[in-house]
This record gives structure tokens, sequence and C-alpha cells, in this order.
């Protein structure tokens, strides 16, 4: 057979080299977005009310010794556990909004779909109003230990409440609109006996903030994504058979109500680590993960981890935006998130609709 032959359009080997150039080609984009997350966690490193330049940044980050005391504490202990955090949260939400997005088969999906954000804020206003969380957790963890708690626990429910009345996906979306409302409801009720104090508390911490970011913190919050984030590479190839139907996955043998189990888990972890953090950031598990379809298509061996690059540049953006939009003032970036995503989440639809 002569080489004409082999290399025909539609052959085997003209298909594998076809496959071969998508995959560098996809290797390629998520190496410059990452390439990109490094460039804008610089910028995010430089800005602010003391100016240092980029060998001023590195030294402080890298050799503190050889600077002033000043320079090495405002990098190393304010402005990098800041812009490392932005990264962290976005990575966490955006790769937890991919995973709800294919399980749900709901383009609409985010992390916070299911209750998992109302939960979160039931968890912290009980924290904030009446003092009540886990006991023998320290003050200063309070507030995130609950929000973990009643985030994961929420999920936990949710999933119980599926298997006891298993219907697909329908149950879980319908029974997580129920808490949605029910944990806003009794926020509400908290919100109306809280004192001023507590009230104002509260209503910043649901607006979504990096300012209580810090090197424990970050270490736990790495820690999760560093666990989470290979099981969700394995199961890769289950998402890829999901996303053909529930049918056809069946029929390939993958095991849905497990498959569902576990990305409920893994999304739970994510989200519920983030919010325990920052407070509740939206836009980012949504909006993250459509790019990341754009740039990379559907094979989650690619979508999913350039689903945690695209979010966490986008939340290293939003960090770098609510330092500047109002010069002398740090915005909370989850309002920062909302007001860049509605506008990029309108520019999607007109393009053509968020591809479920």
């Amino acid at each position: 057979m002569s080489a004409a032959v082999l290399a025909a359009p539609g052959s085997a080997q003209a298909m594998a080299q076809g496959y071969a150039r998508l995959v560098r080609r996809r290797i390629l984009i998520l190496v410059i977005a990452a390439l990109c997350l490094l460039l804008s966690i610089a910028v995010d490193l430089s800005v602010g009310s003391s100016a240092f330049g980029l060998r001023e940044l590195l030294a402080a980050v890298f050799a503190p010794d050889t600077v002033s005391v000043e320079t090495a504490i405002i990098v190393r202990d304010l402005r990098l556990p800041y812009a490392l955090m932005a990264v962290l949260i976005g990575a966490a939400l955006s790769l937890a909004g991919a995973e709800m997005q294919t399980i749900l088969n709901n383009p609409l999906a985010s992390p916070f779909t299911l209750g998992v954000s109302s939960a979160a804020s039931l968890g912290a206003a009980l924290a904030f109003v009446l003092g009540v969380g886990i006991p023998g957790i320290p003050g200063d963890w309070l507030v995130s230990a609950n929000t973990f708690v009643f985030a994961f626990a929420s999920v936990l429910l949710l999933q119980a409440v599926a298997r006891a009345r298993p219907a697909g996906r329908q149950v879980l979306v319908l029974f997580g609109i129920a808490m949605v409302f029910t944990f806003n409801a009794l926020v509400a009720l908290l919100q109306y006996v809280a004192s001023p104090e507590a009230l104002q508390q509260l209503v910043f911490w649901s607006m979504g903030s990096l300012a209580r970011a810090s090197w424990p913190k970050l270490q736990v919050l790495a820690v999760v994504i560093a666990c989470v984030l290979p099981f969700s590479l394995r199961a890769a190839w289950q998402l890829n058979v999901l996303r053909l139907g529930e049918e056809r996955a069946i029929s390939f043998g993958v095991d849905l109500g497990r498959l569902r189990l576990m990305s409920l888990l893994r999304v739970s972890l994510l989200a519920a680590t983030a919010v325990a953090f920052t407070g509740t950031i939206g836009f980012v598990g949504l909006v993250g993960p459509h790019i990341a379809r754009m740039l990379v298509g559907e094979d989650h061996r690619f979508f999913l981890p350039g689903s945690a690059l695209i979010g966490a540049l986008v939340m290293s953006l939003a960090s770098i935006a609510s330092k500047t939009l109002v010069p002398g003032t740090l915005l909370p970036v989850g309002i920062v998130t909302a007001l860049v995503g509605v506008p990029l989440f309108v520019w999607l639809i007109f393009k053509g609709g968020p591809k479920p």
C-alpha cells in the first residue's frame, strides 16, 4: 500500500496525526494559560500603595534576607497570601463548576447550584449572630469551620435524598433548589434578630473577600485541591462518556450512581473549603468552565485542568481589579467577579450560548 493511500484523508494514519495535532494544540493552550497566570500573579504582587520592581519582588519572595524587613513583610505576609488565595479559590471553584456542569448536564450549573452557598451562609450566620459553632474550634477559625461543615453536610444530605429516591439528576436539582430557599429563609431570620455589628460582619462576609487570606488557610486549600484533582482526572474518561448521554454511559458500564456520588463529594470539598475561607464568590465557577470549554473542548483530560487554570486566572485578574478600580480602597473580590462575570456571561450567550 502506497504512502499516499496511508496518508489519505479518513485513513487511520491521517486520523492519528490529526488527533496528535489536536492534543498538542490543547497542551499548548494549557501552557499559555499557565504562563498568563504567572504573569497575573506578578502583577498582583506589584499592585498596592507601595511600589516594587520585579527584581525586588522576586528577591522578597525567594530571598527575603536580601531586602528590607518592611519589604519582606509587605510582600510575603500581606500580598503573597492574598494573591495565592485568589489563584487557589479560582481553581477550586472553576474545577468544581466543571464537574457540576457535567454530572448535571446543565450549562448553568455552578458549585452553588445545589445550595452549597446557602448552607455555608447559614453556618456563617450562626457563628456571627449566635456564636454557635463546633466546640473546641479557635475563635479565628469558628466561621470557617461552620461554613465548611454546613456546606459539606448539604451535599451529603442531597446525595442521601438522591439515593433514597433514585431518579437521576432531576431529583438533585429540585431538592437543591428547595434547600436554597430553606437556607436563605433561615439566614434572613437570623439577620432579622442580629445586632448591628453582627449583621455588618455577615453582610461583608457574604460579599466574598480575600482579606482573610493567611498561610495556614492557604495550606489547607492547597492540600484539598491537590487531593481532589487526581481523582477528578482519573474520572475524566467516565465524565467524557457521560457527556454522550446517561443511556450510552450505562451501556459502556459506567456506574452513574457512584460517579455522581464521587463527583458531588469532590465538588462539595472544593466549594465548601473555598467558601469557608473567602465567603461567597460567584460567577467564577460558572464562567471559568465555559471559557475552558471554548479553548480546549469537551475532553475532560484537558477540560478539567483547563477549567482550574482559567478559574485561577480570572480570580487573579479580579484580585488586581479589586485593588485598582477604586484608588485607595480594597473592594471585596466577590463584587468584582460579579461585575466582570455578568458582561462576560452575556457575551458568551450572544456568541452562541454556553454549550451544555
